[in-house]
């Protein structure tokens, strides 16, 4: 598969384009004014223990105190193969960021979270840990305790943090309170992962703790893993003395760039370009791979041609429809993808794909190609907790089995991890991807000040309706004479053209003397009603449903 990294940096957005097959596949995009968190350290200061839940509010200098459940107390005791996880996250074994989990944080000093907090929370990640011990035995309030951000404050939640603090280089993951030696899954080869943890397990010392080895290291020297382990003990010591001295809430430890991240984490020999328009972001690149894989250098190039970069690869019009809900697939078939509060749904649709063969023959191609589609667009789109998948029904088990097996094969390729259960008696494809921030939508799009969310405005002939039960009420109160209604010029021309006699029979029957004004800066379902002559706006004081 062909692979290439596109970064374009400005010093108010760095945006990181990642390409399969010439085709855009993840988007991530970083702002001063929205820095990622994910990967950073904190000494907290526990604000609440709430045993009932098994879980403690911590004070980490954010808006909302950070969620942190018993079972990230401990080290996991699951399978020692660790999943390869978002690079942010690293290739740890904790098993943090559970897909679709809802964990609300409280606000900062609140002591304890609201009835709703608890009531909107999922509770604990599948477990792969031993037992989790009691919160109550473990945290006190008022108590310090050393924290690591593994998901960021999503809507009204707070961030989710950990005490199984990981530290990420470019071949390993240091793991200070676990206390074994892992091997990341995607290292297939048996012989390999055997020499690899031999030699780790050499050259780390005694009771150092927990070290993962990560995909890229699959050709790993002794020589560049000395040097890594040595400089991971070098920052651990740094980030304890910072610990030691320091105050709580304090950062100890900020997690790397995003372009350094995605350097370290993605840039090996699988990837074929690297393509950077900032000569800035260039210089800090190469400096970079000069410390840790100088062979790699040959794959970094400086892109200075007049045409913006994302324009010159063709996919500024890509990240334009990202926030559409309609994604057309290729035959003629289309995707609807819709969130809401508890869950992503995604529609698929023939469209105008008809076929020439028989209907199962049509649907099967379309499920297929919506399989490949949607496991694109969740990772595109950045979309993580439970998504539900409504293909169209498919008569045999068997055309069935095939979408689901298409649909787990793309999956695969997701850095974050993801489950897909088999095809429900309703026909529909259950699947959770693991959050770690709020996806595209969320960070990218604000909630539209006349719908407010919901995507819906009234008619022209609501809002008139709306607008007589409040005129009638004014008419009632008789404390005004005259007054003039401001309306959208779309609800006045509604008015001239299907009810030209309304205001004449409203004057009537309410004694009120009415004008009415188009005013281009109201909203489509909005009107105001101002006294005359004072101009007062008494629309709040008679305005009904």
């Amino acid at each position: 598969m062909k692979r290439e990294i596109l970064i374009s940096g400005s010093p108010r957005e760095t945006r990181v384009a990642i390409l399969e097959d010439d085709r855009l596949v993840e988007l991530l995009v970083d702002r001063p004014d929205s820095r990622r968190s994910v990967g950073d350290i904190y000494v907290g200061k526990v604000d609440a223990v709430l045993p009932g839940i098994q879980a403690a509010f911590v004070d980490i200098g954010a808006e909302k105190s950070a969620f942190l459940h018993a079972s990230d107390l401990i080290e996991s005791d699951e399978d020692e193969d660790p999943e390869d996880r978002e690079a942010d996250d690293a290739d740890d074994e904790n098993g943090n960021g559970n897909g679709g989990g809802d964990e609300n944080g409280g606000g900062r000093g609140e002591g304890k979270p609201g009835v709703q907090a608890i009531a909107n929370r999922r509770g604990p990640p599948r477990s792969r840990r031993r037992q989790a011990p009691n919160i109550a035995d473990e945290l006190k309030r008022g108590q310090t305790k050393l924290v690591q951000v593994i998901k960021e404050a999503i809507g009204t939640k707070g961030p989710r943090v950990t005490a199984q603090v990981s530290l990420a280089g470019r071949f390993l993951v240091y793991m200070p309170f676990a206390s074994k030696v892992g091997v990341s899954r995607k290292i297939d080869s048996r012989e390999q992962r055997a020499k690899l943890r031999e030699l780790v397990t050499k050259l780390v010392p005694a009771d150092s703790g927990g070290w993962i080895i990560r995909t890229v290291a699959d050709d790993l020297t002794e020589a560049s893993c000395k040097r890594e382990i040595d400089h991971l003990l070098g920052l651990w010591k740094k980030i304890k003395r910072k610990a030691a001295s320091g105050r709580a809430p304090q950062l100890v430890q900020r997690e790397t760039s995003l372009t350094r991240g995605i350097v370290r984490d993605l840039l090996s020999d699988k990837v074929d370009l690297l393509l950077v328009d900032s000569k800035l972001l260039y210089n800090e690149i190469e400096q970079y791979l000069k410390q840790i894989d100088p062979e790699l250098l040959s794959k970094v190039k400086l892109y200075q041609d007049e045409t913006p970069l994302f324009d010159g690869y063709d996919i500024e019009a890509e990240i334009r429809n990202l926030f559409k809900q309609r994604v057309d697939l290729p035959t003629g078939g289309y995707l609807i993808i819709q969130p809401t509060e508890a869950l992503i749904s995604i529609d698929v649709n023939t469209g105008r794909y008809t076929g020439k063969r028989d209907p199962e023959s049509t649907i099967l191609r379309t499920n297929i190609e919506a399989a490949r589609e949607v496991a694109r667009q969740i990772r595109l789109r950045d979309i993580g907790g439970i998504i539900v998948v409504d293909f169209i029904d498919m008569e045999t088990k068997s055309n069935r089995d095939k979408v689901l097996h298409e649909l787990r094969t793309h999956l695969g390729r997701d850095r974050a991890r993801t489950r897909a259960f088999a095809v429900s008696e309703l026909g529909l494809i259950e699947m959770t991807r693991q959050r770690v921030r709020p996806s595209l939508w969320q960070s990218m799009t604000t909630e539209c000040p006349t719908c407010t969310g919901t995507g819906r405005v009234f008619r022209p002939e609501v809002v008139v309706r709306r607008m007589e039960r409040s005129l009638k009420r004014a008419g009632a109160d008789h404390k005004e004479r005259q007054l003039s209604v401001r309306l959208h010029p779309e609800v006045a021309l509604y008015l001239v053209e299907q009810e030209p006699n309304f205001l004449r029979q409203l004057e009537k029957q309410t004694g009120l003397e009415l004008e009415v004004r188009d005013d281009p800066m109201m909203r489509l379902d909005e009107f105001r009603m101002m006294a005359r002559p004072a101009g007062r706006d008494v629309t709040e004081q008679y305005a009904v449903a």
